[in-house]
């Protein structure tokens, strides 16, 4: 399934991917912290969006973030994993 990481406080896309373990991938960002390259954020809420696109209909995970205001800010940096 597709995933999108979301900054929830700007909707900036963070990181996209794809993985086979929904359940696995959830569970761990939803633990402490959540730790890219150019960041670390904290779990805020998840939603499962539907979407068509060539008149079939697909779906994402969409993973929101919040900023660790200890540890970090955010700059515009963005990976995409396509």
């Amino acid at each position: 399934m597709k995933v999108v990481f979301v900054l929830t406080t700007t909707g900036q896309e963070l990181l996209q991917m794809v993985t086979d373990d929904v359940a696995g991938l959830l569970a761990a960002v939803k633990g402490e912290y959540v730790t890219f390259p150019f960041g670390t954020f904290k779990y805020d809420f998840h939603s499962l969006d539907f979407y068509i696109e060539d008149n079939e209909y697909h779906q994402e995970l969409v993973i929101y973030l919040k900023e660790d205001e200890e540890r970090n800010t955010v700059n515009d940096f963005v990976i995409d994993a396509k």
